[in-house]
């Protein structure tokens, strides 16, 4: 699908997948970005570009990419044997499982099933696994992220704006962070109005206000203060990066020197291709790994110089041998649906703390 897109929308492609105004009528100033480098597109023509993009899938959504840590709840990697005469049945089990959001078959001599477990309340995920062993018969390892270094998954194509950057992020009212823990029902209705994307029209913020019965200035002051609280990562398009060609993906893992994480872990997420990249714990005898690094590429040789870059890197740091690292790349997609978000800003809900500021 990649070699489908036109120029227009490989430009529209790279300029917005961050950076969309949060202003009521956000497609006139995105448009007005477009045109200062040099893409003739109006509002209208931007809003019908994006809106073709998204019913043609090469984008899964338009809006906010909500990180589900900052709402509530909890979220995990969990890897485990399948075995081969059985993995069919066991992925039925473990997908038959509300909280288990995706499900990789990867290359791997034993760990060659890994999932996502997200949960509204973080005693749950232990339950969730303690079922699945007694379903399946099979040890699970569970590997929550310790420190995150770096989650921006952008995928960019050739073409336009390839350096990916036209930010109107600072379009939009000006609010003051809060350090308020817990949603309140008003927040938690917004999120789950949101979290599957933006209306696809002029006023999409408006839209949004009037589907859950608030005012589109609060509504504005709340998804920037969520932007900026971290809440949410960034608004924008979302891109389906199979649909643009990114076939291929490896999960690089390292046995990486305690010592040296602290430096090996900016190191690594400075690398533009990285597109995820935490520390998560080692299973004795099982799985010696401490750090995590995905890559993506439009083809296998892409994908394995992307891996190769890694590795270069890492041994800036550290001497890394043959068995202080692995390459896991997927072969099958077992599940993929949207981590339950609505839930868990729904288990994170305290009493109304009162209207949001914005700043004068």
């Amino acid at each position: 699908m990649d070699e489908e897109l036109g120029t227009d929308e490989r430009a529209v492609v790279n300029a917005f997948q961050g950076g969309f105004p949060v202003v009521e009528r956000p497609f006139e100033p995105a448009a007005a970005a477009l045109q200062d480098r040099g893409i003739d597109l109006d509002a209208d023509d931007l809003l019908g570009l994006v809106r073709d993009l998204d019913e043609r899938g090469v984008l899964t959504r338009f809006g906010p990419l909500i990180n589900a840590e900052e709402i509530g709840g909890a979220a995990t990697l969990v890897a485990m044997h399948a075995p081969e005469d059985r993995f069919d049945e066991v992925a039925e089990q473990v997908n038959a499982h509300d909280e288990v959001a995706h499900n990789y078959e990867r290359e791997h001599p034993h760990l060659n099933m890994w999932f996502v477990v997200s949960v509204a309340d973080a005693d749950r995920v232990d339950e969730v696994l303690a079922e699945i062993e007694a379903e399946t018969g099979q040890e699970t390892y569970n590997l929550p992220k310790q420190q995150e270094f770096r989650v921006e998954a952008k995928f960019l194509v050739d073409g336009p704006i390839s350096d990916g950057g036209l930010d109107c992020s600072a379009l939009g009212p000006d609010v003051t962070p809060t350090d308020r823990q817990g949603l309140t029902p008003q927040e938690v209705d917004l999120v789950r109005e949101i979290q599957d994307g933006l209306p696809l029209s002029a006023t999409p913020y408006g839209d949004v206000a009037a589907a859950i019965d608030a005012d589109t200035e609060w509504v504005l002051a709340t998804v920037k203060r969520f932007e900026r609280e971290g809440k949410i990562r960034r608004i924008g398009v979302v891109p389906n990066h199979y649909a643009l060609g990114y076939t291929e993906n490896g999960m690089t893992v390292w046995d990486v020197p305690d010592e040296k994480l602290d430096e090996v872990g900016p190191a690594i997420a400075s690398l533009g291709f990285v597109t995820h990249c935490y520390e998560r714990p080692r299973h004795e005898g099982v799985w010696p790994y401490n750090f995590f690094a995905m890559t993506h590429g439009r083809s296998e040789d892409e994908s394995q110089r992307r891996v190769e870059q890694v590795r270069e890197r890492m041994t800036d740091f550290w001497t890394v041998g043959e068995d202080d690292w692995d390459t896991l790349f997927s072969t099958r997609i077992l599940k993929k649906t949207g981590i339950r978000i609505g839930d868990r800003a729904a288990a994170n809900t305290v009493e109304d703390a009162g209207a949001e500021t914005v700043d004068d």
